[in-house]
């Protein structure tokens, strides 16, 4: 059973940078045809952040483009988020997806 773990979240000012991580663990024969980032507030749908696929980069949100970052590792079962130019409308839990397994979320706060 693949379990999906994400890390990196917390307090951060605005205009500051925090990178969150997410790894997988367990069973995973071929990878994830999937790797992707969402972010949900309270009383919102979870939002689409970024995501790539086996067909490479996937479109950022809007409201991201331009100050946050995706990437993978080497072996392809561990994303990154680089999120820069924070705003306080950033602040969300954010939540990462490998495949069709979620994680439990990692709370980020952009607050002054």
């Amino acid at each position: 059973q693949v379990q999906v773990v994400e890390s990196g979240g917390g307090l951060v000012q605005p205009g500051g940078s925090l990178r969150l991580s997410c790894a997988a663990s367990g069973r995973i024969i071929f990878g994830f045809n999937l790797m992707a980032w969402y972010r949900q507030t309270p009383g919102k749908e979870r939002e689409w952040v970024a995501g790539i696929s086996n067909f490479g980069l996937m479109p950022y949100g809007d409201s991201v483009k331009g100050r946050f970052t995706i990437s993978t590792d080497g072996a392809k079962n561990t994303v990154n988020l680089q999120m820069n130019s924070l705003k306080p409308e950033d602040t969300a839990v954010y939540y990462c997806k490998l495949g069709q397994v979620w994680g439990k979320g990692t709370l980020v706060t952009v607050s002054s």
